[in-house]
């Protein structure tokens, strides 16, 4: 692994973003990724805008981000950070949700909020490794989980 991989607030652009994981629109939940510490923690970052394809539906005329696509925010950054760490190759590897245990939301998610979700790895084992996740809004949080995720082999189709 590389020198600027091992330390505190390494950056992971939005284009790193798209290399390590194959979330596309409407779905991909992470603009973009900090504070990247390989296998121990990482903080993603969503700006949630309007346009997001959700809102018109949930709620339209008191727009909230859906409790479940913050979790699924939570795991994408989680995924960002294994997928870093293991230096998975996404041609034939992905990484899959495998559980989820004690949610708890605190503040809903609006329109021009910034969601920040702290990652840290609690156990790894191999392809499988262990969080907890916080989103924080404006510096308050906003909703917490613990998460599971493991790197599996695409199957190839023949």
């Amino acid at each position: 692994m590389a020198e600027q991989d091992q330390g505190a607030g390494t950056a992971i652009d939005y284009a790193e973003v798209l290399r390590r994981i194959p979330h596309r629109y409407p779905f991909l939940l992470v603009d973009r990724a900090e504070d990247y510490v390989a296998s121990t923690s990482i903080t993603g970052i969503k700006n949630v805008t309007f346009n997001e394809p959700f809102f018109p539906g949930h709620f339209p005329i008191d727009p909230v981000m859906p409790g479940v696509l913050i979790v699924e925010a939570m795991a994408q950054t989680g995924a960002v950070l294994m997928s870093k760490s293991l230096e998975v190759d996404v041609s034939n590897k992905v990484i899959m949700f495998m559980s989820i245990d004690n949610v708890r939301f605190r503040r809903p998610a609006r329109p021009g909020d910034q969601l920040r979700m702290k990652v840290e790895v609690t156990r790894a084992r191999k392809d499988a490794y262990k969080f907890r996740g916080e989103t924080f809004i404006d510096g308050k949080l906003a909703a917490e989980a613990e998460f599971m995720a493991m790197a599996v082999t695409v199957a190839d189709e023949a």
